[in-house]
């Protein structure tokens, strides 16, 4: 992503030949597009993406906010913040031999981001099989892993229709801008370029006319008076001026100004990615994971819910009592599984057993869950981008979840 930014001009000659000079010192050269988007020391020392990086660039039709969320799993939460907030997500498998096996194997990473990005309710795939180069842009081997992923694919839910597979090279820039000048691509691939294939992803609809929730993804103090946090407006609107409900502090607060990409705007949508100023309220009474939302219509707060999960390939059962982190949107709270109501079948969705006594790995199932502190959620079939969950258990995504009953 950092050489497509380049080649589109979003980052001028100097700083990548600086980028360049130091990728070299550091005996990393490889990385010097990496570093566009991976900004910290750390990352850059350690060669990988810890938080979210977020950038912006056109295509033909669209602006396109690039949200670079990170593949290394000690860094699984942060890639659901990064996940929670993406209309579309581009997966990056490498096609080197041996690369692409480790990822996509039982443990592998490919395997459990297809199913996060999936599960938090992506449905348009962009597979980029990078580093065709390594393997002389060889047909079969571009085939082969079509193959494999596909098929994982479908199961993991995706239509055949939402998912593109498209061959690249990020450090060569081949096929990611402009077509592909590289004889041996060309003997067997007619296709799209990644641009092209970002270009063709169909705008989601955006809930403007339900009332206004914005999950906050960071805080920080601004300039002059009150803080600022930014996040995604998930559903409604919001204004300068408007007041709003701080859940579940159930404080009010007033939206002194909101800015997108550091341009000052009066008003932002649902899909819009901002941050906004805030007075009335202190800043240590918001944390990362509360939500904005309408005074007269406000987000349900709840320490116990219901809800429908798909549980993913765990090693021991999940039973009666069994603790959990849920993470929602940005937020991380510890939970408890307090009842286990029903298992479903996998397709039909019906019920296949009352309370069971604990649920194996890629069952379907029924279950009652109890946060340790209130928490902000949605009924799935209210507000779709509010109503969807992970659970992990040290450091394993176990299941993913949608909201059935707050109680």
């Amino acid at each position: 992503m950092g050489h497509l930014l380049y080649t589109l001009g979003q980052v001028n000659k100097k700083t990548m030949h600086k980028y360049e000079q130091e990728s070299k010192k550091l005996g990393k050269q490889s990385f010097m597009y990496a570093w566009i988007l991976d900004e910290t020391g750390e990352e850059r020392s350690r060669g990988i993406t810890m938080d979210v990086g977020q950038s912006k660039f056109e295509t033909h039709t669209k602006i396109v906010t690039l949200l670079d969320a990170p593949g290394h799993k000690d860094f699984i939460p942060n890639m659901i913040t990064g996940a929670t907030q993406a209309d579309v997500a581009i997966l990056v498998v490498d096609a080197t031999r041996g690369e692409f096996e480790t990822g996509f194997e039982m443990e592998g990473q490919t395997r459990e981001h297809a199913l996060l990005v999936r599960s938090l309710g992506v449905n348009q795939l962009g597979v980029v099989v990078n580093k065709l180069d390594t393997v002389g842009w060889n047909q079969d081997r571009f085939q082969e892993i079509v193959g494999k992923l596909g098929t994982f694919l479908r199961q993991a839910g995706f239509r055949e229709s939402d998912v593109t597979f498209v061959p690249c090279s990020g450090l060569t820039g081949i096929n990611l801008v402009n077509p592909p000048t590289e004889e041996k691509l060309l003997e067997w691939y007619k296709g799209p370029t990644l641009l092209d294939v970002i270009d063709n992803f169909r705008a989601p609809e955006r809930p403007i006319t339900k009332p206004f929730r914005l999950s906050v993804n960071d805080i920080f103090k601004g300039t002059g008076s009150g803080f600022c946090i930014s996040g995604r407006v998930e559903t409604g609107l919001v204004e300068t001026g408007d007041k709003v409900l701080v859940q579940p502090q159930n404080e009010m607060a007033v939206i002194k100004a909101v800015t997108i990409d550091d341009v000052h705007t009066s008003i932002a949508y649902a899909g819009d990615q901002v941050s906004v100023t805030l007075s009335g309220i202190e800043m240590q009474n918001v944390s990362v994971g509360y939500i904005l939302c309408d005074t007269t219509q406000p987000i349900p707060v709840t320490s116990r819910f219901e809800a429908r999960i798909v549980v993913f390939n765990i090693k021991v059962p999940i039973t009666k009592g069994f603790s959990v982190i849920l993470h929602h949107q940005s937020l991380s709270e510890q939970a408890v599984i307090t009842k286990l109501v029903a298992q479903l079948h996998k397709s039909s969705g019906e019920v296949v057993k009352r309370r069971p006594r604990c649920l194996v790995k890629n069952s379907n199932a029924v279950v009652e869950l109890t946060t340790s502190r209130p928490v902000c959620l949605e009924l799935y079939r209210d507000v779709k981008e509010l109503g969807r969950f992970m659970l992990r258990v040290g450091g394993v995504t176990i299941a993913a979840g949608l909201v059935t009953q707050i109680f």
